[in-house]
C-alpha cells in the first residue's frame, strides 16, 4: 500500500502550469513545510515535501492556496529518476495528491484585522441548523 498523510504550512505559493494538447491540464507543484514530532539539536524543525496535483484539485491548489496557510495532502509517493545532462542520475520523491484539504480557518490564517467588527454570534435553531448570513457572496465560499 502507497498512501501519504500529511499536515503542514505551504512554503509559497503553488506553481502551477498545464499541459500541451487538446485538453490542458493543470500541474500545480508546492512545497509543505511538516514540523517534525521530535527535533535534535542542529536539525532542522521541519521536513520540506514536494506535492503535485492535476487537474481539478491543480487549479483548486492555484486559486485557493496560498504561502504560509496550513493544509492537509493525502496522495501517494512517487519516485522518479532520470540522467541529467552531465550523464549523472538525479532523484526527485514527490507526494501525488489525490485529496487536499485546508487545514485552518481563513480567519486563522490571515489573523484577526483590529477595525473589523466581530461577526456576531449564531445560535442553533431547534432544528440543530443554524441560519445561513445571506450577505455572504459565493465568491468567498471555497468551494
Amino acid at each position: 500500500m502507497n498512501k501519504v498523510i500529511l499536515m503542514g504550512r505551504l512554503t509559497k505559493d503553488p506553481e502551477v502550469r498545464y499541459s500541451q494538447g487538446n485538453e490542458p491540464l493543470a500541474v500545480a507543484r508546492y512545497s509543505l513545510a511538516v514540523n517534525r514530532r521530535f527535533k535534535r539539536q542542529g536539525e532542522p524543525d521541519a521536513d520540506f515535501i514536494n506535492c503535485v496535483s492535476f487537474g481539478k484539485a491543480g487549479e483548486f491548489a492555484e486559486k485557493y492556496f496560498k504561502k504560509g496557510q496550513m493544509v492537509s495532502v493525502i496522495g501517494r509517493l512517487q519516485v522518479r529518476s532520470w540522467d541529467d545532462n552531465e550523464g549523472k542520475k538525479r532523484w526527485s520523491t514527490d507526494v501525488v495528491v489525490e485529496e487536499q484539504y485546508f487545514a485552518e480557518s481563513k480567519a486563522s490564517f490571515e489573523g484577526h484585522k483590529a477595525d473589523a467588527p466581530a461577526a456576531p454570534k449564531q445560535t442553533a435553531q431547534d432544528d440543530g441548523f443554524y441560519p445561513i448570513d445571506e450577505s455572504i457572496e459565493d465568491d468567498d465560499l471555497p468551494f
